[in-house]
């Protein structure tokens, strides 16, 4: 019974004393008063620790050298295309030439045929008359009988009528309109070649 009375005595006195010791202020401060641990010198007693720091293959900051086989090369540009542009240039594009048009003008000059007529003198018909003329602009620069009366004498008086008033520099063209002179021994072939004159005139103007 005492034995037993001792132990219990004996625990409750261990845990007091336990827990009076962590709560005990002191031992913390102790345990903060208790000095660092300094770096150790890696040259020995009496070397200055930034002199060796300093030295050759080391990193002044303190910090540890890198390997130059593990530095990754610069990359360079593409030999052969350049992306920059010069500065101040300024590139134009030339006016393209004005298209030309070689277009002919539309000629003037027209051909203009008149009515045909016979030609008919005291009821006896000689033959068909029909002239044609050539018109450039408001003028007549050439005359000239499609037909006329021929056989026999008829050949004779048509030539002369021809002669008369056909042609750039005859009657015709010397007196731009139908007021002809009716050419001697050849009425009725004068006056039929005036009649399809007058008619191509009045279709040309």
């Amino acid at each position: 019974m005492r034995r037993a009375l001792l132990a219990i005595t004996g625990l409750a006195a261990s845990t007091t004393a336990l827990v009076v010791f962590k709560g005990s202020p002191g031992t913390s401060q102790v345990a903060q008063n208790l000095p660092t641990a300094q770096p150790v010198n890696p040259s020995g007693p009496g070397t200055d620790a930034g002199a060796a720091a300093g030295a050759p293959g080391t990193d002044p900051a303190g910090a540890t050298p890198t390997s130059s086989g593990s530095a990754k090369p610069s990359t360079s540009p593409k030999p052969g295309k350049t992306t920059a542009r010069p500065s101040g240039t300024k590139t134009t594009k030339a006016p393209s030439a004005p298209r030309t048009t070689t277009k002919a003008p539309q000629s003037t000059t027209r051909r203009v045929t008149g009515n045909g007529f016979d030609a008919i003198d005291d009821s006896q018909k000689y033959g068909f008359v029909q002239v044609q003329i050539v018109v450039s602009g408001n003028r007549i620069v050439d005359a000239v009988a499609l037909s006329l009366p021929s056989g026999g004498e008829s050949d004779i008086h048509s030539g002369d009528v021809r002669t008369a008033y056909d042609g750039s520099g005859a009657e015709v063209v010397q007196k731009q309109s139908a007021n002809l002179n009716t050419v001697s021994g050849a009425t009725a072939t004068s006056d039929a070649y005036k009649k399809s004159l007058r008619s191509a005139i009045e279709k040309a103007f």
